[in-house]
């Protein structure tokens, strides 16, 4: 798990250079140009400012290719800043409404999470990818009952370069579902990373209708609650699914340790993405 991290090892970056200088193929991508208003699926909409640029899904697949990314199941959406510095993902859950009354038990979590990335090693593994390490909290949980939000971040370890990459998680509550947002920064810019993308947040807005708030008698109501939101959902129905179904679910909650940065190669890419904005 590197990504925005310590601007990786050398040989890393220096491939990164070279694959920029030779193809472009990060500026290369399907990028929408802030400022712009854009579908996060059918769920919410995202007012993109300007210095900042968002690809949809297909857009996503081909950045997670380029990244090393395993797969992702879901229809994910990316925000980033002009410069790369940090990176955002959304993707949507339609799980029903979450209740937010659960207590938090931060040593559980961290233990269901920990077992999860070693079950992502092995996929790692399969494909030649460096393992990860979960080193532990960075910001254990809070929930924002306010704005309806849970926010944590997790350090972990990069087993082949020994850097480390702080992984930033926010779920966003609403009527019929969850949208997950991973950040994935720098540990030494975390707080400068988070602070920006915050700051995007006031752009974003369910779908008419859909707001938590929106709830009402009636409505689908999810297995599980604010926990499990940070295990992916395994810990509530693991039971119902099977041995194999939760390591997928795993997965999917824990691949984007694994994103590969392009920090030492800020001002190139921000010099591409100068060009394709104009």
């Amino acid at each position: 798990m590197t990504g925005f991290a310590r601007k990786l090892a050398v040989a890393l970056a220096l491939s990164w250079v070279a694959l920029v200088a030779q193809a472009s193929p990060v500026s290369e991508l399907p990028w929408k140009f802030g400022p712009t208003k854009v579908q996060v699926g059918s769920w919410a909409t995202l007012e993109v400012p300007k210095g900042y640029a968002f690809l949809d899904p297909e857009g996503t697949k081909q950045l997670n290719v380029l990244m090393e990314n395993p797969p992702d199941q879901s229809d994910t959406y990316t925000l980033a800043p002009d410069d790369m510095a940090w990176t955002a993902f959304f993707d949507y859950d339609d799980v029903g409404y979450v209740k937010d009354d659960e207590k938090l038990d931060a040593d559980d979590i961290l233990k269901n999470v920990r077992e999860g990335t070693e079950e992502s090693n092995k996929e790692r593994r399969s494909r030649g990818w460096d393992t990860l390490t979960l080193i532990g909290w960075k910001n254990p949980p809070q929930y924002d009952n306010e704005f309806k939000s849970l926010a944590w971040s997790f350090i972990a370890r990069n087993d082949k370069s020994q850097t480390e990459v702080v992984n930033y998680n926010a779920r966003i509550l609403g009527r019929s579902g969850v949208m997950n947002v991973v950040l994935v920064a720098d540990p030494n810019a975390l707080a400068t990373a988070v602070s920006q993308f915050k700051g995007t947040m006031g752009g974003f807005a369910f779908a008419p209708g859909q707001a938590y708030t929106d709830f009402r008698s009636g409505d689908r109501v999810a297995e599980y609650g604010l926990a499990a939101l940070i295990t992916g959902g395994v810990a509530a129905v693991a039971a119902k699914k099977g041995f194999f179904a939760v390591i997928g679910t795993f997965l999917a909650a824990a691949w984007k340790f694994i994103l590969i940065g392009f920090a030492a190669l800020g001002g190139a890419i921000k010099r591409l993405f100068g060009r394709k904005a104009q």
